[in-house]
């Protein structure tokens, strides 16, 4: 074959593609919008934000978040725990919020160690229900420092599951961090069991039920207008610049200091 015929060979390809491309991704965002205009038509637009809630028993709730750990893992299982009974409740827009995409939070974000997915999965309901610092929802912002706060401070986990799935006694630790690698790392040095380990599981499972039990705890108090910001967490304020608690057991006396504002 010549080098024109393979030249165009490639192109026609190479056009196939993007066409099919083009194609797929034509049909996918045809369905989103199908979605979105079903939630519409139902009288929930997914569209009005933040949503509506209506107050949950946190103990049901932790139940179901340690039973979805093991189907969606850490963050999609306090996702879930809240939506799933915001269905039955308030039906849309909650019935076409797809809570199971959220499962990429698993392993401090799809096993990479980093934010811990049950304190995310709760800040992101906590921000759908209540509405972001910067359309002037600061409690939404407030309760999901709270969250952090209670899941660094914490001896975690704080939940016992009516029916657990193992029969080992399952220790409680202190991260210290919001950090999955810390957070876990911390309990199975204490703990002496690995990372597949039935036991690391089972504590995963109730480390993501312990959480949505604050979160609903929290939200429950802001429905009341009971709610008191609890986080004094302040290292931008402090020392200019982001942080998480205690930086050193990864930055060790590397800890980075932000460049001093010039005259």
């Amino acid at each position: 074959m010549s080098n024109e015929n393979i030249q165009k060979t490639s192109v026609s390809r190479r056009q196939m593609l993007i066409g099919t491309g083009a194609l797929a991704t034509g049909v996918m965002l045809g369905q989103l919008g199908g979605l979105v205009k079903s939630a519409a038509a139902k009288g929930g637009s997914t569209e009005k934000w933040p949503w509506p809630y209506k107050k949950l028993d946190p103990r049901k709730t932790a139940e179901i978040a340690y039973n979805e750990w093991y189907r969606v893992f850490c963050g999609g299982a306090v996702i879930n725990s809240v939506v799933q009974q915001l269905r039955e409740k308030i039906g849309e827009p909650y019935t076409s919020f797809p809570a199971d995409a959220f499962v990429f939070l698993e392993g401090g974000q799809v096993g990479w160690g980093t934010i811990c997915g049950s304190p995310a999965g709760a800040n992101i309901i906590a921000n759908l229900i209540i509405g972001p610092r910067i359309a002037g929802a600061h409690e939404g912002h407030q309760i999901a420092a709270d969250i952090m706060q209670f899941y660094s401070e914490t001896a975690l986990p704080t939940f016992k599951p009516a029916s657990p799935r193992v029969s080992t006694k399952i220790i409680t630790t202190t991260s210290d961090s919001p950090l999955c690698h810390i957070s876990v790392g911390r309990w199975m040095k204490a703990a002496g069991y690995p990372l597949k380990s039935p036991e690391r599981k089972d504590r995963c499972a109730r480390v993501a039920a312990s959480t949505a039990y604050r979160l609903v705890e929290l939200l429950n108090a802001w429905h009341d207008g009971k709610y008191e910001a609890q986080s004094d967490f302040s290292c931008g304020r402090e020392y200019g610049i982001t942080g998480q608690y205690n930086c050193e057991d990864c930055h060790g006396d590397n800890v980075p200091e932000p460049p001093q504002k010039k005259a």
